[in-house]
């Protein structure tokens, strides 16, 4: 087998190079000599001078450019045209983000009109996606390989497993009962599931002995773990695949009662067929399922030798093919997703069997059915009607399951839960023999998407629905703050009203506010956080290194102050400042929830619990019920971050300013559609990042 895997590795190696290499951003230097063409020199320079270079020198230069002052690294200064400006989308965007969400200017200086703002705001937007449009290009999506839920899946849909290859803890929910039905568009009134990583016993499936997962892929920082820039392959993991793929099919477990295709790969052909056309023909499938498109008569003859002079040298046909089948779950064809290099040196349309991996991978977690693989091979999938009905059947599928699992998650953090411990003394209720309520709380958030996706309900419903999904214990846990009935093992959970606004929602529910304190208390700056990462897109920067703890209330005068009083040392840096005005109101928003979510008046002190403040500048809260308000006040703003996750998600890299066109058309068409989930997720697909590909093919190739 490792003779087999060198010989593709090294065909594979040099190309790969070239595309790594190649993965830079695209040409923004070239940005002028477009504009100019497109006549958009006048309108960048109308903009600039009417409105831009006046709201610079009023309210911007003194911070960023006057005097040497150069706060954030933006020095506006250095723009003296909308030409200068032009060639800087970053910039631009830079700008658009501190304008949209009232960070600029600061408390202290002369404040911006709100109708001012908005002009802002728009004349940036406009000279961002004309700048785009002239230079009609697209972001690289990187080559990367896949993740270990995608090889999971990959891995059990290639060879139609009966059982799971390996446990996956980052799979939060177990489901029992088969109750997920897109199809059907209705979510049950009741419903079993498990906690995989916190209930020890729900990764005890059936599954292949002996087959164990290599390292989990880590999250990137305000991402996903699909990340091509953090998906690396060191000789290490490469061992790894080698070791795993002989496992799988190694296994005690490993034959026809496990493995649907059994039959038409491992099974001893009849007496009177001739085995070399026996293994080519099924090779020829088995590999272009695997590879996602039609294998080359090259590669195909490669395996087919290997695989002959196995039978040859004495080895039986299972086993010949159980080594060739091994040999290409560890193939680089196998492990990663790339696009090939274009025909021009412009963006161009992704070709047929490209598109049905970016579609697979992006709903399914895993290669294309054989649907997609016909309809590709028929160059018919990038036909808008017949994509239009592959999204529909993909999106009524049970698969999607797997997107309702990994991407809210993702999106939502929920691997934080895994890792938080209340103090055992002060929540006892917390605990319940050898497990925590916080297995309970994790299920709800994820209940409540899956419920919006099946049932088309719109997105905002995530912040504020008028449902919820609870296990006995959760409405034990909420109304008592104590954990100590429930199951540990298969859960029920049954849908039921929101009676009361302050509960309900991915923001306000346990898992995220427990998950967001620390063991005595909350953390109402990691909340904060939190809600501006993953509500609004917007993360904050890093704190300065020299930053020290928020000490503890153990001293006469702090045990007496709130929560908020001791923050206000942080606010006193200069440089703390500035993102502390950002995230601090959104935190404190949420502090009547105490350590492990539920709902407290006053401090252990005595002292009255303060939720007050204002949304980015313009929408005053006195309580988590009008904080909730304020952001459904802007529920477009949060439909376009929730459309830049999904976007993000689906391409497996970090957005750019190139793609802001691509998310205000999906936000335009999702808004038009009544915010509903499922037209949302097609509209990320019809996007021109998700259909196109930026892949110039160098001379050398």
């Amino acid at each position: 087998m490792r003779r087999l895997i060198r010989s593709v590795c090294q065909e594979k190696r040099s190309s790969n190079r070239r595309r790594l290499k190649g993965h830079t951003r695209w040409p923004w230097r070239t940005l002028p000599l477009f504009l100019y063409l497109v006549g958009y020199h006048a309108l960048a320079e109308n903009t600039f001078d009417d409105l831009l270079r006046p709201t610079f020198i009023q309210n911007c230069i003194k911070c960023h450019g006057e005097k040497g002052k150069v706060k954030g690294k933006v020095d506006l200064s250095k723009i003296k045209s909308g030409e200068d400006l032009s060639r800087s989308p970053k910039l631009m965007k830079k700008l658009i983000e501190a304008l949209d969400f009232g960070d600029m200017p600061p408390e202290k200086e002369r404040p911006l009109e709100d109708s001012r703002r908005k002009k802002l705001v728009l004349g940036l937007r406009t000279m961002l996606h004309a700048a785009v449009d002239a230079q009609k290009a697209i972001p690289r999506t990187p080559i990367r390989r896949m993740n270990r839920f995608q090889y999971s899946n990959a891995v059990g849909d290639l060879l139609d497993m009966k059982v799971t290859i390996f446990p996956l803890p980052e799979s939060i929910m177990r489901e029992y009962g088969n109750y997920f039905r897109p199809d059907i568009g209705k979510m049950p009134g009741t419903l079993r599931v498990g906690n995989r990583p916190l209930g020890k016993s729900q990764l005890i499936e059936r599954r292949l002995a002996g087959v164990g997962p290599f390292p989990q892929d880590l999250r990137a920082e305000h991402g996903f773990d699909n990340r091509g820039d953090h998906l690396s392959m060191s000789p290490y993991l490469m061992e790894a695949f080698l070791k795993l793929s002989r496992s799988i099919v190694d296994s005690r477990d490993f034959g026809p009662k496990t493995c649907g295709k059994w039959g038409v790969l491992f099974a001893q052909p009849k007496d009177d067929e001739k085995i070399e056309a026996v293994v080519r023909r099924r090779l020829r499938l088995f590999l272009t399922r695997a590879f996602r498109r039609i294998v080359n008569e090259t590669t195909l003859e490669r395996y087919v030798d290997f695989v002959l002079s196995q039978i040859k040298s004495g080895e039986s046909f299972t086993e010949s093919m159980k080594t060739a089948v091994s040999g290409v779950l560890a193939s680089p064809r196998f492990l990663y997703l790339f696009d090939q290099a274009g025909v021009t040196a412009k963006v161009e349309q992704l070709d047929d069997f490209e598109l049905a991996s970016r579609l697979s991978f992006f709903l399914w977690g895993s290669i294309p059915d054989q649907t997609l693989l016909k309809l590709a091979a028929e160059r018919k999938l990038r036909d808008p009607k017949v994509l239009n009905g592959q999204l529909d059947r993909m999106l009524n599928d049970r698969r999607m399951k797997r997107f309702c699992d990994n991407f809210p998650t993702q999106w939502l953090q929920l691997d934080r839960i895994i890792s938080s411990l209340p103090n055992r003394k002060r929540f006892k209720g917390f605990y319940f023999g050898k497990y925590m309520a916080s297995m309970h709380m994790a299920l709800e958030p994820l209940l409540v998407f899956e419920t919006i996706y099946v049932e088309n309900r719109s997105i905002i419903e995530l912040i504020d629905p008028k449902f919820t999904y609870r296990s006995r214990l959760l409405e034990t846990w909420f109304a008592k703050g104590r954990g100590n009935s429930g199951s540990p093992v298969v859960i029920p959970f049954r849908r039921v009203p929101i009676k009361d606004r302050r509960q309900g929602g991915v923001i306000t529910n346990a898992a995220v506010m427990t998950m967001t304190s620390g063991p005595g208390r909350t953390k109402p700056i990691t909340r904060g956080a939190w809600i501006s990462t993953v509500i609004f897109n917007n993360p904050p920067k890093p704190p300065p290194a020299d930053v020290p703890p928020l000490p503890e209330a153990n001293t006469p005068d702090s045990a007496k102050m709130t929560l908020r009083e001791r923050l206000e040392l942080h606010r006193k840096r200069e440089d703390c400042r500035g993102c502390h005005a950002k995230i601090d109101p959104l935190g404190f928003a949420l502090e009547n929830y105490g350590p492990t979510g539920v709902w407290r008046d006053r401090y252990e002190n005595g002292r009255k619990v303060d939720s007050g403040g204002v949304l980015f500048n313009k929408h005053k809260f006195s309580t988590p019920v009008e904080f909730k308000n304020a952001i459904l006040a802007e529920k477009d703003r949060f439909t376009r971050a929730f459309a830049k996750h999904l976007l993000s998600y689906a391409l497996g890299r970090e957005l750019e300013p190139a793609d802001d066109p691509a998310v205000a058309k999906i936000v335009r068409r999702t808004i038009a559609a009544k915010y509903r989930m499922r037209p949302m997720i097609k509209y990320v697909i019809l996007s021109r990042p998700f259909l196109h590909k930026y892949n110039p093919r160098k001379e050398s190739e």
